[in-house]
């Protein structure tokens, strides 16, 4: 019989981009514009590392790599990132992604992978479906905010679609981005908003 991974919130859902990324030979960088501000885009030799807009919270500041806009993943991100903004719903396979975090960290980000383009879900059902359903009673009431600390702290914007978490209630609840990018990349997927 297999077992179902579970994935438990610890404090290691709060590991900062800065500090997953720490000795991450990075290959390139390059700034990319969006119709809700610019993005500075960051690659390894595996794949995107890093999305951020200019001056999010938890923005790990300068990285040090080339500034490199013909870089191959910076290529297929942008051009991902172009099927996006015309309305398409483009897979996020098409491009090669090297998410760096705890495991729980990347467990989230991996459900946040799984919800589709004009859906939503909530902190709570993050928290379900990365513990498989087995998350100890005693850590149920703090699961979703160990799920809202990785989901905070995504390192690729957008692609990684963060902003497809709501609150319980359906309420717009935190983005690193600010909520008011929050509304329009949902409103650009068709979301109602309440």
């Amino acid at each position: 019989m297999m077992m179902a991974t579970t994935y438990m919130p610890t404090k290691s859902s709060q590991t900062t981009v800065a500090q997953a990324l720490a000795g991450v030979p990075l290959a390139a960088q390059a700034v990319l514009d969006s119709p809700i501000g610019s993005l500075t885009a960051l690659a390894t030799d595996k794949g995107i590392a890093g999305l951020w807009f200019d001056g999010q919270t938890r923005h790990p500041g300068a990285p040090d790599a080339p500034i490199d806009a013909g870089h191959p993943h910076i290529v297929a991100l942008r051009a991902w990132l172009d099927e996006y903004w015309a309305r398409r719903d483009p897979s996020w396979r098409a491009v090669p992604l090297d998410l760096h975090g705890t495991a729980f960290q990347r467990a989230v980000w991996k459900a946040l992978l799984a919800i589709p383009l004009g859906r939503t879900k909530t902190y709570g059902e993050i928290a379900a479906q990365v513990g498989g359903g087995a998350v100890p009673r005693v850590n149920r009431g703090s699961a979703p905010r160990a799920v809202g600390a990785a989901v905070g702290r995504n390192p690729v914007s957008i692609l990684v679609p963060c902003h497809r978490v709501i609150g319980a209630n359906g309420s717009l609840t935190g983005y690193a981005g600010g909520l008011p990018r929050k509304e329009r990349l949902l409103q650009h997927e068709g979301v109602l908003l309440a």
